[in-house]
């Protein structure tokens, strides 16, 4: 190892935050976080594992199968061999290709909606700069919505007039003052709060702590007992509903509410449309049966009396919802976040200082206040006048559309259709392990004529190419970033740390490249010019002149360059006191909600008009084709839950993978009266299947889940061994979700779960493979 003389200290940034990495100018030797946190992250100390891992592809490479017949592709996508070329015949490849298939089908043909969770900074964005050329070269069908919030994005434009998800919450310094009781429902934040879209500001989990040393009563709604409850130990109370029944027990609580008349009478008259078309069925007018506590406990296995507890509780003291997005990645997912709401409506707290609900506290350290900020420039929407998205499906919905060209669908209350996809290009994003029913999405990946990844790692989407493209990590370019999505609290130089590794290259030369193949003055017209430097030394410009409307000052770009610091920025005094929907309680009519009504609505005319019968049009109780009450016999429910040490599927190649593994596999966690009635001991191979596929796991046996349910956590890479029968060797549970949408209006991912069965594996053991390249 170098001599720490020779070693430099470089400022860069990554999801989980701002990262000093030690450097000896050609490896990567340490890295850690560089903010005052209450907690360490993990994810911060494996950058070494990012650059150097033996999973990286070192060199452009292509499918055997394509490179003998490129028109008429042979062989299967995931079985066949991959041989080196040269930068010159992959880029020359993907161009002839691309300009045929863009001939003969046109733009509606190509799938340039490349999703996932990209590298973080405002100019190397891969799908970005993916999406920047394909619209010079005539057009792309892009993507609608996301997986980790789809049901929720559209539901609540309706019921609040903003999408919510994604919206600062009422501050934190306010709920820590005001707030009486907590709710983190279906929230695991110690988890989720070492992540951002954008860089962490790392604060959330800082509020997570004076929370708990606050005294204020804390429940955690969540059929495992998170590393959150752990956290808070005896200062929380676990409640565990059976998986996917969160409406019922809201509805159990609404109607104690209502019995009790602890509901609040005026909020519900003044700030929301339809209570009583909401109130007929909650309390049985309409159908007959009352939703009751006794009703509700039946269905979601809290006991009665625990209920009727909470909602004296919730309508006693001065109560904040903190809902996560994991309970409406499931069948009928709408109804979960529109729930919520109601019950917070009937409450009577929204717009109260610590009151009321909120739906991203749990993620990018949400409700951490909004400084006074120099936001920079980013490459977005650099590109005037290009023709751009022809059409858009919804992200979730990709299968099927490879399956169905042509075909209708409904989406968000309109009529739509499939298009035909010949040419997909994914670039930054590893569908392979967010998508689910693998078995189905590798059946699918076989019909278009051209598949392209660019990537850092040989993922699961890599190997089922045409061509492999082997990009840059974040730690060998240059780049900036702000970190905290709602805070805006640091700007970050991201320093490059080493050169690229092998062959591999920026996207954005990549594609400045390939745009010269489109034209003559192709090249210009993607760079405008300017290379890496020049647009982040454009974009910093930005900030300096968005901060000095703000009395905010910054250095010229060359000193910050080099100053290789933080910029931390002020803090605002009435962000500090920011109470979400405020202004609207006070007067509904002056500051009304984007909806129809300007008010909450608990009831949608809009959309009762739609007519779908998987959408009513008020929250409501329906019970999903796959949970507890029609298991068969040995069925367990299946949970797939956010992981602790990765990023969904970032990360697993690491070596954080030692801190989980069980068997050399993702680990299972199951009830200790489940383990016992399967004949199961801790750290033994278990099997798991139904009829999406089967996988092999580690059992992790404790009394930190209900019985009756199991988990493996989400985004490990699928890794199918065709000679035990196509199981998957590493545990990848989208291996057994099923590929549903949420709802015929929403069209999200279902896959948070399903049914399932166990037993104690006894078959020959395929060594794990998913890491080799």
């Amino acid at each position: 190892m170098a001599h720490a003389s020779s070693t430099r200290q470089i400022l860069t940034a990554a999801h989980w935050g701002p990262v000093q990495v030690e450097t000896d100018g050609e490896r990567v030797l340490t890295s850690r976080g560089v903010l005052d946190t209450a907690l360490p992250n993990s994810l911060q100390t494996v950058v070494a594992d990012q650059v150097h891992s033996p999973a990286r592809i070192r060199y452009p490479m292509a499918r055997k199968g394509f490179l003998a017949s490129p028109e008429a592709p042979l062989g299967e996508r995931g079985k066949d061999e991959y041989v080196r070329i040269s930068w010159e015949q992959a880029l020359d490849l993907i161009d002839k290709q691309h300009r045929r298939i863009r001939t003969a089908y046109g733009p509606g043909a190509i799938f340039a909606g490349s999703y996932g969770w990209r590298s973080i900074g405002v100019l190397h964005k891969s799908s970005t700069l993916l999406q920047r050329y394909m619209a010079l070269a005539g057009g792309y069908v892009g993507h609608l919505g996301d997986y980790s919030t789809g049901a929720a994005q559209v539901i609540m434009p309706y019921v609040l007039g903003s999408n919510e998800v994604y919206q600062q919450q009422t501050s934190w310094p306010v709920v820590l003052e005001h707030s009486e009781v907590v709710v983190l429902w279906s929230a695991n934040p110690l988890n989720t709060l070492k992540i951002a879209w954008n860089a962490s500001d790392e604060q959330g989990l800082n509020y997570i702590a004076a929370l708990r040393d606050s005294g204020k009563t804390v429940i955690c709604i969540d059929p495992m007992r998170s590393e959150t409850v752990e956290f808070f130990g005896e200062q929380a109370r676990w409640v565990a509903p059976r998986p996917g029944t969160d409406v019922a027990l809201m509805l159990g609580i609404a109607h104690t509410l209502v019995v009790n008349r602890w509901l609040d009478s005026d909020f519900l008259a003044r700030c929301t449309e339809g209570y009583p078309q909401f109130a007929d069925y909650l309390t049985g007018l309409d159908d007959g049966q009352p939703k009751d506590a006794r009703w509700a406990a039946a269905i979601c296995g809290v006991p009665q009396a625990q209920i009727c507890q909470l909602a004296e509780l919730f309508s006693q003291r001065r109560t904040l919802l903190m809902g996560g997005w994991g309970m409406q990645r499931q069948q009928y997912g709408e109804q979960r976040h529109w729930m919520l709401v109601t019950l917070a409506a009937m409450l009577g707290q929204i717009g109260l200082p610590g009151g009321g609900f909120g739906f991203s506290y749990h993620f990018a350290n949400g409700g951490n206040p909004t400084r006074r900020a120099a936001v920079p420039a980013s490459m977005q929407n650099t590109l005037p006048g290009a023709g751009r998205v022809v059409d858009s499906i919804p992200v979730a919905r990709i299968v099927e559309a490879l399956e169905n060209p042509g075909g209708h669908y409904r989406h968000n209350g309109e009529d739509k259709t499939f298009p035909d996809i010949r040419f997909i290009w994914w670039a930054g994003g590893n569908n392979f392990t967010h998508h689910q029913d693998t078995n189905r999405l590798i059946r699918a990946w076989q019909k278009p004529e051209l598949v392209v990844i660019s990537e850092c790692y040989w993922t699961p989407a890599a190997k089922h190419a045409d061509i492999v493209l082997p990009a840059t990590t974040s730690y060998e370019r240059n780049d900036l970033t702000m970190t905290g999505d709602y805070s805006h609290q640091h700007l970050v130089p991201m320093k490059q740390v080493v050169a690229p590794q092998y062959e591999a290259r920026n996207d954005f030369d990549v594609f400045a490249d390939l745009s010269a193949r489109l034209s003559d003055d192709g090249r210009l017209r993607f760079t405008q010019g300017k290379d890496e430097m020049a647009w982040l030394a454009e974009f910093y410009q930005v900030a300096r002149q968005r901060g000095a409307e703000k009395g905010v000052v910054l250095a010229d770009f060359a000193t910050f360059w080099a100053a290789n610091q933080l910029t931390e920025m002020p803090q605002q005094e009435e962000n500090n006191r920011f109470v979400r929907f405020a202004d609207f309680r006070a007067d509904p009519r002056a500051n009304p909600l984007k909806t129809p009504s300007g008010k909450i609505e608990i009831y949608s005319a809009r959309i009762a008009g739609f007519g779908e019968p998987d959408c009513p049009p008020h929250p409501a109780w329906i019970a999903p084709d796959a949970w507890w009450g029609n298991r068969e016999p040995g069925q367990l429910q299946l949970l797939s839950a956010h992981p602790a040490h990765r990023l969904h599927g970032q990360l697993h190649y690491s070596r954080l993978r030692e801190l989980y593994q069980v068997a050399g596999r993702e680990p299972v966690t199951l009830h200790p009266d489940d383990a016992a009635r399967y004949g199961i001991a801790p750290g033994d191979l278990v099997r798991v299947w139904n009829a999406c596929g089967q996988v092999l796991a580690g059992a992790l046996v404790s009394d930190g889940i209900r019985p009756g349910v199991i988990c493996i956590h989400e985004g490990a890479w699928p890794d199918l061994a065709p000679e035990a029968g196509g199981i998957c060797r590493q545990g990848a549970v989208n291996v057994l979700t099923r590929d549903i949408p949420t709802s015929r209006l929403g069209n999200g991912c279902a896959g948070g779960m399903a049914l399932v069965w166990i037993e104690k594996y006894s078959g020959p053991q395929p060594a794990p493979a998913a890491f080799i390249p």
